[in-house]
C-alpha cells in the first residue's frame, strides 16, 4: 500500500507536515522527486536511506578548499577513543561525531561530548545540518539513565544536552529534556547542565516545560538571519526562536540563555548586527558566533571563509552591546569551551551585578 504527499522536496520543511505522516504510521521511502514525496507501509524504518534524502536530488555544491586558518588535526589521543568507547558503552549518540564538528578530536581528548538526545534522526531539514533526516525512532524511556551514568563515569563538571528536532512528539520532545536533567541532577549533583534545545514551535508549554527544570544554561541557536531562513533554515521562524530566548528569562531571570550564529552564508554585517540587537532586547546573556562547514555537496554552500580578524570586530561589537559573554572564532561552537565558558559566564555575571550594586553609592 503507497501514499504519496505533495510538497516540496525538502523533508518536512513545515513541522505541520510531518506530524501528518507520523499521525498516519507512515514511512518515508528513499526514491523521492524534486515535487512529490512517496510514503511506503511496507517499509519497516531501517536504517538503509540515505542519509539526506531530501537533498539526493539537489545539485551538486562543490566543497571550497578550507584556508590555513580553519584546518584542524584528525583525532588520536587516547582519551579522544575512551571518550568514544564510552559513548558506545552507554548506546548513547552525540552531536560531536552527528553533525561532523571540526573539534572532536580536541574535545573528546578532553573528555567533553555533547550528547544528543532523542535518538539520530531529525524531523527538520535544513540545508546547512548534517544530523540525519527522516522519521525518527520512538524514545528511549532509559536514556536518560543512560546519559546520567555516563557523565557520571566521565567525571564532567559541565555537561551539554543537545536533541534533534522532534516535530513529531506532541510536545516536541520537552519532557524527556526535563528527564535528562532530572538524571543528571541526581546521579551527578556537582555538574552543571548546559542544554541546546529544538525551538518547540507549535508546542504549547513545551518552553515552560524544561525551564521548571532549571538547567544552568539555555541555549537555542538562532543560526542564520532572518533573510536566510527560508533556504538556511525552512522549518523554523526566526521570531519563534526569539521568543523561546525571552520566554525562558521571563520564567526564571537566574537561568543563563545563550544563542549562536553561523557567519560565512552570504550574511551582511548590518543583518548580523541587527541579530544581535534582537537577542540582547530578549536578554540573551552568551552569543557565539562561528564559520559555517559544508557537510556534504548537497548541503548550502559556503559563500566566503571569514577571516579571525572579522570575527575579534564582531566580537567586539557584540560585547559593546553588552553580552556578559562572547566567543566568536572561525571553529567557534555552540558547546566549545562549554566548562570554562560557563565559569566565565558567572564571574562576568557577578562583575555585573557588583557594578550594579556600586552606581547608586557613586550618585
Amino acid at each position: 500500500m503507497r501514499k504519496e504527499v505533495s510538497g516540496h522536496c525538502r523533508l518536512w520543511p513545515d513541522p505541520d507536515l510531518v506530524l501528518d505522516a507520523v499521525k498516519a504510521g507512515i514511512h518515508v521511502s528513499a526514491g523521492m522527486t524534486s515535487t512529490r514525496r512517496t510514503i511506503d507501509h511496507r517499509l519497516p524504518p531501517l536504517d538503509i536511506a540515505p542519509r539526506h534524502p531530501e537533498k539526493v536530488n539537489r545539485p551538486d555544491n562543490p566543497i571550497q578548499r578550507k584556508p590555513a586558518w580553519i584546518r584542524v588535526k584528525a583525532p588520536n589521543h587516547p582519551v579522544y577513543h575512551q571518550t568514544r568507547g564510552l559513548m558506545r558503552d552507554n548506546g548513547l549518540v552525540t552531536v560531536c561525531e552527528e553533525a561532523a564538528c571540526p573539534n572532536i578530536g580536541e574535545c573528546w581528548s578532553q573528555r567533553h561530548a555533547t550528547m544528543m538526545i532523542m535518538g539520530d534522526t531529525c524531523t527538520r531539514a535544513c540545508s546547512f545540518c548534517n544530523v540525519r533526516t527522516g522519521y525518527p525512532a520512538p524514545l528511549q524511556h532509559d536514556e536518560p539513565a543512560r546519559v546520567a551514568d555516563a557523565v557520571a563515569r566521565l567525571g564532567l563538571r559541565h555537561v551539554v544536552i543537545t536533541s534533534v528536532d522532534r516535530d513529531d512528539l506532541p510536545d516536541g520532545g520537552a519532557a524527556h529534556f526535563a528527564a535528562v536533567i532530572a538524571a543528571l541532577r541526581g546521579s551527578a549533583p556537582d555538574t552543571t547542565i548546559e542544554i541546546l534545545t529544538p525551538d518547540f514551535l507549535r508546542k504549547p508549554g513545551a518552553i515552560e516545560t524544561v525551564a521548571a527544570a532549571r538547567p544552568d544554561v539555555f541555549n537555542h541557536n538562532l543560526e542564520t538571519v532572518p533573510r536566510l531562513y527560508p533556504t538556511i533554515r525552512p522549518g523554523a521562524r526566526y521570531y519563534q526562536s526569539l521568543r523561546l530566548l525571552d520566554r525562558v528569562k521571563q520564567i526564571d531571570p537566574s537561568i543563563f540563555t545563550k544563542s549562536g550564529l553561523m557567519v560565512g552564508l552570504g550574511e551582511g554585517k548590518a543583518e548580523i548586527t541587527q541579530v544581535m540587537d534582537d537577542l540582547r532586547i530578549a536578554d540573551v546573556d552568551f552569543l557565539t558566533i562561528g564559520q559555517y562547514l559544508q557537510p556534504t555537496v548537497k548541503h548550502a554552500a559556503v559563500d566566503r571563509f571569514v577571516p579571525p580578524d572579522e570575527f575579534a570586530d564582531l566580537a567586539a561589537v557584540a560585547r559593546a552591546k553588552g553580552f556578559l559573554l562572547v566567543s566568536a572564532t572561525p571553529l567557534t561552537r555552540s558547546s566549545y569551551h562549554a566548562d570554562a565558558d560557563f565559569a566565565a559566564l558567572r564571574v562576568a555575571r557577578a562583575q555585573r551585578l557588583q557594578a550594579v550594586d556600586v552606581l547608586p553609592e557613586l550618585a
